[in-house]
């Protein structure tokens, strides 16, 4: 029985991992999809959605009938909460892919990104990338050091997201107010796409350690 339970607990553990690497193509296809106006690959990231959805349902399902028929206890019982929130936060990040991936496709033919935001969207979605990377690493091989330093990584993402609040804030923009609004929305779904992968670390850490993660100030 311990076997089975164990062999469960690893298959949930599998899920996520595959909910992680999912989200990051996701978010590098809808990133490429932003930039060069590729609606056919917006289209891609926006019919994969569902995928992310499917296994998170799937995974949370399996993750509640764990719970009800083992009644876990201790680490275990910390494994199973922690990922439920885990897999709540990935499919959040897949729905923020998405939302990037509908932005292209609303503004097609043409690109949503003026070419002076050009270099800052395309950091953005570099710096996502690199902290799904690292997340997914921190989540298979339970690294309690390396989760503590995602919360320091996103710092980029919040330098560059205050950049862009700049540029749409400075007496040079040309674009109009619904270009602004545009890169306003656009740059609050990489900050919290960034914002949800620190989520998942300090949960990570908690699960290894069980306890809290103090807040990098």
């Amino acid at each position: 029985m311990r076997s089975a339970f164990h062999d469960e607990l690893d298959s949930i553990s599998a899920s996520l991992l595959q909910m992680a690497s999912l989200v990051k193509v996701a978010m590098s296809d809808a990133t490429t999809a932003l930039l060069n106006a590729d609606l056919a690959l917006a289209e891609k990231v926006i019919a994969a959605d569902s995928e992310i959805d499917t296994i998170q349902h799937d995974l949370d399902a399996r993750t509640i009938n764990l719970m009800a028929r083992q009644q876990p206890v201790a680490s275990d019982l910390r494994t199973l909460v922690t990922s439920l929130r885990m897999s709540a936060d990935l499919e959040r990040m897949g729905d923020l892919a998405h939302h990037v991936a509908k932005q292209a496709r609303m503004r097609f033919p043409n690109c949503a990104v003026p070419a002076e935001l050009t270099a800052t969207i395309t950091s953005m979605g570099t710096v996502a990338n690199a902290l799904i990377d690292k997340l997914s690493s921190v989540m298979e091989h339970k690294d309690a050091v390396r989760a503590l330093e995602i919360e320091t990584d996103d710092d980029e993402m919040d330098k560059l997201h205050r950049q862009l609040i700049a540029t749409l804030l400075d007496d040079n923009w040309k674009h109009g107010v619904e270009s602004a609004i545009d890169m306003t929305l656009l740059g609050r779904y990489y900050e919290r796409c960034a914002d949800h992968a620190v989520s998942i670390a300090r949960r990570v850490y908690f699960l290894v350690t069980g306890e809290y993660a103090a807040p990098v100030l």
